[in-house]
């Protein structure tokens, strides 16, 4: 086994592993403190049947299925198939999750506080994953912006992302918005939370999952937003991942924002993806 940080800001990296070393408990303990304190663990080419990728999910705490039962793995539903494929001329996934800046599920109260994806199928020249740090962010955040969010806190909301359906065609904006709000209503959280694992100060909310700043005005939330996005999608603090077959990514979802990047046109790719919604044991 060999263990690399990935940069000096986010992600380290483990390789040389098989799914039976991994399992064991001294090494599946260095993962989780890695995971702990560095946000992000890559295992280089791990082949894993579903089964065991979902054993592993079950060692961090509780896998949950997928909302959306059509994109469920058929024998495992805790796994969510995220791809482009078409098999008997129906999606096998969702072929387009996450192709924005954000932290998982800020919308809802109590957020998971871990996703796991595994590369089935992954080009290596498109359909990257891209990291931040949320601490790093803060870090980097003038000191008079971080005097503004001192002890504020912001609504989220899944709104800007609302992709319409069927059901809504005819619907006004007002009505739909109305809708959106009733089925996910807003929910607060602090702007700025301390990291158990680690201490650290980190920023909790990207720009398309917040509604808004408590107690700021529409030109403040705009300059801050602006601000936030500059910061987050700075390239020289960005780890990109390029996939590479059977790679097992995980991170902290409260800590870590990230984005999916395009795959390139007739390129198949398939990850299988578990979100683990309460790391208690």
């Amino acid at each position: 086994m060999r263990i690399n940080e990935l940069t000096s800001f986010i992600g380290s990296e483990m390789l040389d592993l098989t799914y039976e070393e991994l399992a064991t408990d001294e090494v599946f303990g260095k993962f989780t403190e890695i995971l702990r304190q560095r946000e992000l663990v890559v295992v280089r080419g791990i082949e894993l049947k579903p089964r065991q990728q979902l054993e592993l999910a079950q060692r961090l705490g509780r896998p949950v299925p997928f909302l959306m039962a059509k994109y469920r793995h058929p024998e495992i539903p805790e796994i969510m198939i995220s791809s482009n494929e078409v098999k008997n001329e129906k999606p096998i996934g969702v072929a387009r999750v996450g192709n924005f800046w954000h932290q998982d599920s800020s919308y809802v109260g109590a957020p998971a506080p871990y996703t796991m994806l595994h590369g089935v199928n992954v080009p290596g020249t498109s359909g990257h994953t891209l990291y931040a740090n949320a601490a790093d962010v803060y870090d980097r955040l003038p000191a008079e912006w971080k005097a503004k969010i001192a002890g504020r806190t912001a609504l989220h909301t899944v709104n800007k992302r609302f992709r319409v359906r069927a059901e809504d065609v005819g619907l006004s904006i007002a009505e739909l918005r109305a809708k959106v709000d009733l089925e996910h209503p807003k929910v607060e959280h602090p702007v700025v939370r301390v990291d158990p694992d680690n201490g650290r100060e980190y920023l909790y909310g990207a720009p398309e999952y917040m509604d808004s700043v408590n107690g700021f005005d529409a030109n403040e939330n705009e300059a801050f937003f602006t601000l936030l996005d500059q910061l987050i999608q700075d390239e020289a603090r960005v780890y990109t991942h390029r996939w590479t077959p059977n790679d097992l990514v995980v991170w902290k979802t409260a800590t870590t924002y990230h984005a999916a990047t395009a795959v390139e046109p007739g390129v198949s790719r398939t990850v299988h993806r578990i979100s683990i919604a309460s790391d208690e044991r």
